[in-house]
């Protein structure tokens, strides 16, 4: 088995710091679940092709985001992470920095479960 640690640290550095979406189909299984991520069409994010979309919007949105991993617990397949999230908004540079906890489940190398809390209404409130 994996180190979970360590995939879930790669996945944060290569998917959202470096913005690598190629790292997506490397890490995250077919059928993935992202729980607390939405589509456009308010449906929970599940797959790697409506993970990218979603992926895609908030790189696009916020391309100097960069995501700290302050704190990590692990408990077999599952590894919970605390985040720091900082950067600008693209459309008017105002800047951005919240919290957020990601709980995931890992088989095989690859995230198949996530459960992602960040304070997206903090976020609102500064681009106001």
């Amino acid at each position: 088995m994996a180190d979970n640690r360590a995939l879930l640290y790669r996945w944060f550095e290569e998917v959202w710091n470096k913005k690598r979406a190629d790292a997506i189909d490397e890490m995250m299984a077919s059928d993935c679940i992202a729980h607390g991520l939405h589509g456009d069409d308010g449906t929970v994010v599940t797959g790697i092709v409506p993970f990218k979309e979603f992926h895609r919007g908030f790189v696009t949105r916020f391309p100097s985001a960069r995501i700290e991993v302050a704190d990590t617990l692990s408990d077999g397949d599952r590894t919970a992470a605390r985040c720091l999230v900082t950067g600008n908004e693209a459309e008017t540079e105002k800047p951005i920095k919240f919290t957020g906890i990601v709980i995931s489940r890992w088989r095989d190398g690859k995230i198949v479960e996530a459960w992602n809390n960040f304070d997206l209404h903090l976020v609102e409130q500064q681009l106001r």
